[in-house]
């Protein structure tokens, strides 16, 4: 699903002598790294970038490559009523040029169809942006399909610019197909980070004169996690109380990720098995999650630690035994992609445990770089824990075979390739000064780890 720069539109091509101008739903966010690490790596490549945030942070830390990155930001209103003059303004200076109607149009036949607050709000922020564009900057990057790339769709109308697509996960899966395939048609290109989602948004953008869609995966920065120093694998073996096997998650307390069940899996595990487990993230169930654990008398042997910057979730990666993810479809129709989590887990040679839902199986071959089971299957997933957790040797093998499998085919270099051509940059590594740069920032980065990292953390 690659193509040569040749192959790619006119405006891409164009692209690399003009800015892009990035529009995310929140920026910085923790639980999007794999956003700003993609920014980084192609600001290093030569794209000049301006980050265009819908709404204004709220995690209370940032991760290093936040700070690494050079993009100027510009945010939009986050609700119409806080900057009603400034939204005015925007209308004012738009009103009468070329783009308007097109824009307004469409605007209003999306609004026919999804007569919401978001939905105004959505054209509110597309006329800020448009009137507020530096005039530099010749294309428009949503990252994700659903509100990001409304505002930017509309934007781009009033602006004539061309405009792309990064598809992620809930984006996909939450949007109604009308409105899939409308922009799919819209974009220049879309590129998707798991084949799961990508069949699905071709199979749209078949039904009518949909652009382009492409299978990129995000990949990992291995200069953000090298091997770990010291091969893991401690002996435990569930035996010890007073050497308990760490199991560790990390992912936000939402339906999607499933933590009530792992809570019932784990509770479901022999009263005799020595644990712990450590979970890092935020998000809105956390305090239910909480009063589930205490329920299921497992308050004492869960440490909830909540957001974390990537310096002390690398620590936590390299002082576990095990980790654990019990992804499952929403509802709503939500559900993850393929969790950067598990990339992450797996380039520190720890064995992991998730569910077959949605691209996990693209990453996860079961029985040899890792253990899968049903989503919703708590016995199968409590059997292939306490599996683990009293078998060190497997967890062994399991590791090392997926911190291999991660490092040849999840490398972000090779996976920001492509998306670097669609672009307009050379195929040409960065260069060499931004490679030393690079090296540089990678050498602060270990050395700041390996400080966390000097004395194994137990669940506090």
């Amino acid at each position: 699903m690659t193509a040569t720069t040749s192959e790619l539109p006119r405006q891409a091509r164009e692209a690399a002598s003009t800015r892009v101008a990035f529009v995310l739903k929140g920026y910085p966010r923790l639980s999007e790294t794999f956003i700003a690490q993609e920014i980084r790596a192609l600001e290093r490549r030569g794209l000049a970038i301006t980050i265009v945030s819908l709404r204004h942070p709220t995690d209370p830390e940032v991760h290093p490559v936040h700070r690494e990155i050079e993009a100027p930001l510009l945010y939009l209103p986050e609700y119409l009523y806080q900057e009603p003059l400034r939204v005015l303004r925007a209308w004012w200076r738009l009103r009468r040029q070329a783009g308007y109607s097109a824009a307004r149009s469409t605007w209003l036949r999306d609004l026919r169809r999804d007569p919401t607050p978001n939905r105004v709000r959505r054209f509110g922020q597309a006329l800020v942006l448009a009137a507020e564009l530096d005039p530099g900057i010749g294309r428009l990057h949503a990252h994700f399909l659903h509100t990001p790339a409304s505002v930017t769709r509309y934007a781009g109308l009033l602006t004539g610019r061309p405009w792309s697509c990064s598809a992620h996960a809930k984006d996909i899966w939450t949007t109604p197909d009308w409105e899939k395939q409308e922009k799919l048609a819209a974009a220049d290109w879309t590129v998707t980070c798991t084949a799961y989602g990508a069949a699905h948004l071709s199979a749209l953008a078949a039904r009518g004169a949909g652009g382009e869609v492409a299978l990129v995966y995000h990949g990992l920065d291995m200069t953000r996690f090298p091997p770990p120093a010291e091969a893991p694998g401690s002996p435990r073996d569930g035996s010890d109380p007073e050497a308990p096997v760490v199991l560790l998650s990390v992912g936000r307390a939402v339906e999607k990720k499933g933590y009530d069940l792992l809570l019932r899996a784990l509770a479901a595990l022999p009263a005799e098995r020595a644990w712990r487990l450590v979970h890092i993230g935020g998000g809105p169930l956390r305090q239910k999650l909480q009063q589930q654990a205490s329920d299921l008398g497992l308050q004492g042997r869960i440490d909830w630690r909540g957001p974390r910057a990537q310096a002390e979730v690398l620590a936590a990666y390299r002082s576990a035994d095990l980790f654990v993810l019990a992804s499952r479809i929403s509802d709503d129709g939500d559900r993850d992609g393929l969790p950067n989590v598990l990339v992450e887990a797996q380039s520190q040679e720890l064995a992991c445990v998730a569910t077959e839902v949605s691209a996990i199986p693209e990453l996860i071959e079961p029985e040899v770089t890792g253990l899968l089971v049903p989503p919703e299957d708590r016995a199968a997933l409590s059997a292939a824990l306490d599996r683990l957790i009293r078998d060190p040797g497997l967890r062994r093998g399991l590791g090392r075979a997926a911190a291999r499998r991660v490092r040849q085919s999840f490398d972000l270099e090779g996976c920001v390739g492509d998306l670097a051509r669609r672009f307009g940059l050379a195929e040409s590594a960065a260069p060499q000064a931004d490679r030393e740069a690079a090296d540089r920032e990678a050498a602060d980065r270990e050395t700041e780890g390996q400080r966390l990292c000097a004395s194994p953390s137990t669940p506090r």
